[in-house]
């Protein structure tokens, strides 16, 4: 019988949650109850707090005794991460579900974020309709607006819930009502994109694809950069084409759309053949004009739409960005190759664009070719802007070339 992981505070939310488990029961599905509460829950549960804290090293007696929401939190969200993942790798459930304000968002989430990407994972929480970035992260889960507080059945909330069974359940039971996928499974490859690199990385794709190989886009916003990490990380890849590695001039310079100070790191520690590039290290993005901080005032600044404002990245902070580029590329020990196009980084980095900047760009080149250990990566400079088909078509043949050369 498929099971649903019903995760939660039994002690605050017990009537809750007993309606939840019996509309799985009622659906023909199994309820795996997950107490992540510090007091006694309402009914009995399949998994107890104290089975959740021992998880992380923690009694949950002294939890109880020390009465600080702080650390009962911290410490139940660490056993969730670990226990929950042992338990679906036992095969324990096939889904799982829960739904809180921010301290119950917080506790489960990390252990949704630790669960295989495809595993049904659905969070129906107080905190869903703003910025769920931190509880996503990079993974897979389904938030769920709860409309209203996460406290009573009334007749909004049981609308919710019954839709949040609904779904969790039919994405378990009905996954093989849908016809496998049929054909051979290709080769993985990820690339990064933005916007003003589009051109590049369409045509490196369709080069890509032409020789069997399946690529996967990654949007370079943040996210999706670190999107990209984690899934290389995880194995997915057998390539990775990071033409577009704009997300460190957020990263260092202040803009919206940083991905972290681990980026770039990924294909490195797992010796997956990569070829770099500095598409749009040109800029730095903020949100609508309005929003750009006044110390940036007086700067070259372009409207790229009405949510979207770029800033042209100065020399100085080319340099910046330059030296981190070097850092990552320097934890690679082969099967790495860096293109520079000397022609412009980006659609707008271009001879007549508003952010044309070859002595901007000069900077960024020279900073990386005196800093990249040339020992483990290759330096290929090519009198191109980046989104030329040639530099475009060179990168995926490089890529290939090491990928070849790694099997």
């Amino acid at each position: 019988m498929k099971t649903i992981a019903i995760a939660g505070t039994f002690d605050t939310k017990g009537k809750e949650y007993l309606y939840v488990k019996g509309l799985v029961e009622e659906l023909g599905l199994h309820a795996l109850t997950i107490h992540t509460g510090v007091f006694e829950p309402e009914f009995t549960p399949d998994v107890s707090n104290a089975e959740v804290a021992a998880a992380a090293g923690y009694d949950i007696r002294a939890i109880v005794e020390r009465k600080d929401r702080a650390m009962a939190t911290e410490a139940l969200s660490k056993g969730m991460e670990t226990l929950v993942l042992q338990l679906y790798g036992e095969g324990r459930f096939d889904g799982i579900l829960s739904f809180g304000g921010s301290g119950g968002t917080s506790m489960v989430t990390p252990a949704m974020r630790a669960l295989p990407i495809g595993v049904p994972k659905l969070m129906v929480s107080t905190m869903a309709s703003g910025n769920v970035e931190q509880y996503v992260g990079t993974s897979d889960i389904v938030m769920m607006p709860s409309i209203v507080d996460v406290a009573g059945l009334n007749s909004i909330s049981k609308v919710i819930f019954r839709n949040a069974v609904l779904a969790v359940c039919g994405m378990v039971r009905l996954k093989e009502e849908l016809k496998p996928e049929t054909g051979d499974h290709k080769p993985l490859v990820a690339a990064t994109m933005f916007g003003v690199t589009t051109p590049c990385v369409g045509f490196a794709k369709e080069c890509l694809e032409t020789h069997g190989y399946e690529v996967l886009v990654f949007h370079a916003t943040g996210t999706g950069g670190r999107t990209m990490e984690a899934l290389t990380d995880a194995g997915f890849f057998k390539g990775v084409l990071d033409l577009t590695t704009t997300e460190w001039c957020d990263e260092v310079v202040g803009g919206v759309l940083a991905a972290g100070q681990t980026r770039c790191e990924a294909a490195a520690r797992g010796g997956v053949p990569q070829v770099v590039s500095v598409g749009a290290m040109d800029m730095v993005n903020f949100g609508p004009f309005d929003t750009v901080p006044q110390k940036f005032a007086g700067r070259n600044l372009y409207k790229h739409n009405p949510t979207v404002t770029l800033m042209r990245t100065t020399a100085a902070e080319n340099r910046e960005v330059g030296e981190k580029l070097t850092e990552k590329l320097n934890l690679a020990s082969g099967k790495t190759a860096l293109l520079l196009p000397l022609k412009g980084v980006s659609a707008i980095d271009a001879e007549g664009q508003p952010f044309y900047g070859p002595k901007e760009d000069q900077v960024l080149f020279q900073t990386l070719r005196d800093g990249v250990n040339r020992d483990a990566v290759e330096i290929m400079e090519l009198d191109y802007n980046i989104n030329d088909k040639e530099f475009a078509v060179c990168a995926a043949e490089k890529l290939m070339e090491l990928m070849e050369r790694e099997a």
